[in-house]
């Protein structure tokens, strides 16, 4: 008898942010809630749109559209705060990112999950783990959160212009 085992799917929650779809990893995924007023914080980096009292908790949300370098997220009737828990163990922190809408949660293989493209995607490849074909031949990017969400990239140095 051989032993033909399967790795089971590992299940993304997707959403959609400047018109382009992402996912998430579930097991990251605390809660989704209704997008509401948030408090912004002086001296915040600009991505951060501000914070929300989630049960007692502070708990900053961040607009990942401005995040990667593009326009500011639109509140719409369909925004949705997704959160996420970053790290791992006692050092683990929760964030709120901004989405225009959430869509499903997908069900994927490995062998389903391609390699980022090193050009052509809004966001930096460092950022994502890999991309996956969605319904209807469309790709789904799949958001390492740790990278994206990370303390030391917003405390990145702007990058400089070199005027010529």
């Amino acid at each position: 008898m051989t032993n033909t085992s399967v790795a089971p799917p590992t299940q993304y929650l997707s959403f959609v942010l400047a018109g382009e779809e992402y996912a998430v990893d579930i097991l990251r995924v605390k809660e989704i809630i209704e997008h509401e007023t948030l408090t912004r914080v002086p001296g915040m980096p600009p991505a951060v749109r501000g914070v929300i009292n989630l049960r007692g908790r502070v708990v900053p949300v961040v607009d990942l559209a401005m995040r990667f370098g593009l326009t500011q997220s639109t509140i719409t009737p369909r925004s949705c705060i997704v959160m996420l828990e970053i790290g791992s163990g006692e050092g683990a922190v929760v964030m709120g990112i901004v989405t225009d809408a959430v869509c499903e949660v997908l069900d994927l293989t490995s062998d389903q999950v391609q390699p980022p493209p090193s050009f052509g995607t809004s966001v930096g490849s460092e950022f994502l783990d890999g991309m996956a074909e969605s319904v209807g031949k469309k790709f789904v990017m799949l958001l390492n959160v740790e990278r994206a969400l990370s303390a030391q990239a917003f405390n990145a140095p702007e990058p400089e212009l070199s005027v010529a």
